[in-house]
């Protein structure tokens, strides 16, 4: 996974367990994709301040991953979710009983539904 997606990633889950001004130059940064200088500026730091910041918002939150496994966990769901419906529409699709195919289109209802 790209770097950048994978720290937005790890900010969304474990963001709130960051100083909020850690919090806040490393979304600036990857979020809104901001330079070190324009995060700098708009916080009232120095460049090397932010890039302080972020590098020790980025161990922090990869040490969160690696103790707590949230996102790791979160992506095992998901794909356990998919390959339920999967399961579920090809039950639909083979089945000629009505029952079963209702059943088998709860499911994928259900499945769907837990991923939003």
């Amino acid at each position: 996974m790209e770097k950048n997606v994978e720290i937005s990633l790890l900010l969304d889950f474990y963001g709130e367990l960051l100083k909020p001004s850690v919090r806040q130059t490393i979304d600036l940064y990857y979020n809104d994709d901001l330079s070190l200088a324009e995060v700098a500026q708009q916080c009232g730091i120095t460049r090397q301040g932010v890039r302080d910041s972020v590098k020790r918002g980025e161990a922090q939150l990869f040490s969160f991953e690696n103790k707590l496994g949230l996102m790791r966990r979160f992506r095992e769901t998901e794909a356990g979710l998919d390959e339920i419906a999967g399961l579920a529409a090809q039950i639909a699709g083979q089945s000629h009983d009505d029952t079963i195919t209702a059943l088998a289109g709860q499911i994928q209802a259900v499945a769907g539904g837990l991923k939003e």
